[in-house]
């Protein structure tokens, strides 16, 4: 009887640190938690303190699906005190100790914002218990490691009405993110209400049609789009409704570049006469708002009236893509550059930024803007969105200015974040769910005074390709849950897995709100691996991979077909076509891969310059990894060079015969992208010294569209390596113009 009992006794332990170490269903999860013995029993009439903060309360019970009381301190299950704060606290706005006994649950914060998070972390509990209709005992100590926790939102390329943006901040809310950056003009449409300025929506908030599908295909659907824009009245509300939830949000007037849609309502502002109309493309355009005295005059007043509609500390004023070549032929900007001493039209966006920035400082406001805004010099109190990478918030945090981190190819939802084959139309680009997890916003090239004016991270949502708002959704779900835990701090690349399962158990919650969330983590994710003898194809999901079924014949993968068990060896051409089944019914969308054998495929291949961040996934080996690539979908399959030549050399092991080399090169200059301008093949048996063998010009590369063949007769080597020459500045009348060009290369293959 003895031995039974402790028998018990050691199970029941062991059962209790079991428990106690596996994490609960929280995102993003707490700083400090600790689970205690006992439960709090959920019951069907939950008492709360009549001393709860109001607003946030009534928010609490609009979200838990129980009846409610007032009680007074003593015999409430929710209580709350507040904590004095002191200069020796963790981020005191965002601080929060959440403590649930069997009897009561208490918090206690130093502020409403930080009753607000904690109340976010009991909604997670009660959803997530709501069936055992108990909750654990445990005590939380929480805080956020960043000040900027932050959503973007474009309804300038697609609108979105008061209820869809309200929902979005809702969505931020539940996360606890605490930033909305709302984008509110650009060349395809002029958003915001502007009572000194009618014609800005009047004009500027509809456009004659809009382009549709694939960028390349340029093609329009030839409806007249809007007006769309939000009045005064709209925006307030909007405030309101973010501020009850603690959300600041951040207009976005843009400036110079991005212009067009002002420039229809107002062309006097431009550096040349016009006409102009509202952009009907995606992309970049020349004509901007020329730096003149009318010009200023019309951007302080609209700013008076944004800075007294929006009481956030910043105003983001753009400050991106700005292309000079009006400025450069414009008299007036040339006479302002030697007036000022300016050094180039860089400069004079420089001084651009920096009068509106003196201007705005005069409101008590600071100003924010793409890191663009660093050309020229930056403004003496402004802050930097670095999204061309992370150089830019680096340059400004070393320069003592604060940075939010918004990487492209970390946190551009506009991305694909599955197979392309699998997803709806996005810009380009791969970053999934993984990629968004892994992020650090603080660069290891930043010391410990200088990472202190990183202020936080942000991701951003641009809608050229997204029509409605449930596409809205799919785009920033479940990504949102990855860049809520990488803002508060408690994210872990290694322990990726975890959190995805964590992810798969909010999609229930998700469900009863009727979000359309993206399933790309159910589907079956690709990997090209080498093998020794070639590749190999390497299937995963995040269910269980003996559930993935597939064929090589072309053939739809049944529950009958081959079961994956090991990378799948790829010796020919052919394609892969794979699902993952439950229960024998399909639960994935079917993903298929063709591969084109050749003699450089899985070969060894070493390039001197290295591809864009945005597009580099798989690195070098994308070049030989058998796949081509898809001209309609920048996603997985290509690699991206902004101002670099392209130059890979191959190790094909041993001398091998062959007599021709292929590559494709992308044409999309609406996305600056450019054919490139050269390339040329050097052959070398010893891997040092290279003999040309043959070159292929900008013309011939240009009739052949891209798709490149070149016939080098016939050879004996070892190693090829090829340089690809980039196209350098794009040249005047196309978008992006004096910017870099970018080059897009898919597989280098040897026959």
């Amino acid at each position: 009887m003895q031995r039974l009992l402790s028998t018990i006794i050691f199970i029941l332990l062991c059962s209790n640190i079991v428990f106690s170490q596996t994490k609960l269903n929280l995102i993003p999860y707490p700083q400090n938690i600790k689970i205690n013995k006992g439960e709090f029993i959920i019951p069907n009439v939950l008492v709360l303190s009549n001393h709860l903060p109001k607003e946030e309360t009534e928010y609490l019970k609009t979200k838990l699906k129980i009846k409610f009381q007032e009680s007074n301190h003593r015999n409430a299950q929710i209580i709350y005190s507040k904590l004095e704060p002191s200069e020796s606290s963790v981020n005191n706005d965002g601080f929060y100790t959440l403590t649930i006994l069997p009897y009561q649950i208490q918090i206690s914060s130093y502020t409403n914002q930080g009753y607000f998070l904690a109340i976010q972390t009991v909604i997670q509990l009660f959803e997530e218990f709501k069936n055992e209709k108990k909750i654990p005992a445990l005590k939380i100590e929480d805080y956020p490691k960043f000040s900027w926790r932050g959503m973007h939102l474009d309804v300038c390329r697609h609108f979105f009405t008061v209820d869809e943006v309200k929902q979005y901040i809702d969505y931020l809310a539940m996360y606890k993110l605490n930033t909305f950056h709302w984008h509110l003009t650009d060349d395809q449409g002029w958003r915001i209400e502007i009572k000194k300025y009618p014609r800005l929506t009047q004009v500027g908030s509809k456009r004659k049609e809009s382009m549709i599908g694939a960028y390349i295909d340029h093609t329009f659907d030839g409806k007249p789009y809007g007006p769309y824009f939000y009045t005064q009245e709209q925006i307030k509300e909007v405030v309101e409704y973010a501020k009850d939830r603690h959300i600041t949000i951040v207009p976005e007037i843009e400036m110079p570049g991005h212009a067009l849609a002002a420039l229809s309502a107002y062309p006097e502002l431009a550096c040349t006469k016009g006409s102009f109309e509202p952009a009907t493309e995606w992309g970049v355009f020349d004509d901007v708002f020329c730096p003149k005295d009318e010009t200023f005059q019309f951007l302080e007043n609209v700013l008076d009236e944004v800075i007294v509609l929006f009481p956030s500390p910043y105003i983001h004023i753009g400050g991106d893509e700005c292309p000079k070549t009006r400025w450069k032929e414009c008299t007036h900007c040339q006479e302002l550059i030697k007036k000022n001493n300016l050094k180039d039209e860089h400069g004079l966006q420089s001084y651009f930024i920096q009068k509106i920035e003196k201007y705005v400082n005069s409101k008590g406001r600071k100003i924010i803007g793409w890191d663009e805004i660093l050309e020229g010099g930056l403004a003496p109190n402004a802050a930097v969105m670095s999204w061309t990478g992370i150089k830019g918030g680096i340059e400004a945090a070393k320069s003592g200015h604060f940075a939010v981190m918004t990487p492209g190819s970390y946190c551009y939802f506009d991305h694909y974040q599955g197979d392309p084959q699998t997803e709806p139309n996005a810009f380009g680009g791969f970053t999934p769910l993984e990629k968004v997890y892994s992020y650090n916003p603080i660069p290891t090239e930043l010391n410990e005074k200088e990472v202190k004016y990183i202020l936080g991270v942000q991701a951003n949502l641009w809608t050229e390709y997204i029509l409605d708002f449930k596409h809205v959704q799919y785009m920033i779900f479940p990504r949102l849950m990855a860049l809520s835990e990488v803002g508060w701090g408690t994210s872990d690349a290694k322990d990726y897995k975890e959190f995805e399962g964590r992810v798969i158990n909010q999609f229930k919650r998700l469900d009863k709100m009727g979000v359309n969330y993206a399933k790309s983590i159910y589907n079956i994710s690709g990997k090209v691996i080498p093998n020794g003898h070639g590749v190999a194809y390497e299937l995963s999901t995040s269910q269980k991979n003996k559930r993935i079924r597939y064929t090589i014949d072309g053939t739809q993968p049944t529950i009958n077909s081959q079961v994956y068990q090991s990378p799948i060896p790829v010796s020919k051409s052919l394609i892969i076509k794979s699902a993952y089944f439950e229960n024998g019914e399909l639960k994935s969308a079917i993903s298929s891969q063709e591969f084109n054998t050749s003699k450089t495929m899985g070969k060894s291949i070493i390039l001197e310059e290295q591809p864009s961040e945005n597009y580099s996934f798989g690195g070098a080996f994308t070049l030989v990894d058998g796949i081509i690539g898809n001209q309609k979908q920048l996603g997985k399959t290509w690699l991206g060079f902004q101002g670099k030549d392209a130059t890979a050399t191959i190790d094909l092991g041993t001398k091998t015969e062959f007599s021709e080399i292929y590559f494709n090169v992308l044409e999309n200059k609406g996305s600056w992208i450019h054919l490139a301008k050269s390339a040329t093949v050097f052959l070398s048996d010893n891997g040092k010294d290279f003999k040309k063998v043959s070159e292929i010009s900008k013309d011939e590369i240009q009739k052949a569209k891209g798709k490149i063949k070149i016939n080098i007769g016939e050879q004996y080597s070892k190693y090829i390596k090829i340089k690809i020459e980039n196209a350098g500045i794009i040249p005047a009348g196309n978008p992006g113009a004096d910017s870099k060009a970018w080059l897009f290369i898919d597989e280098i293959g040897a026959l």
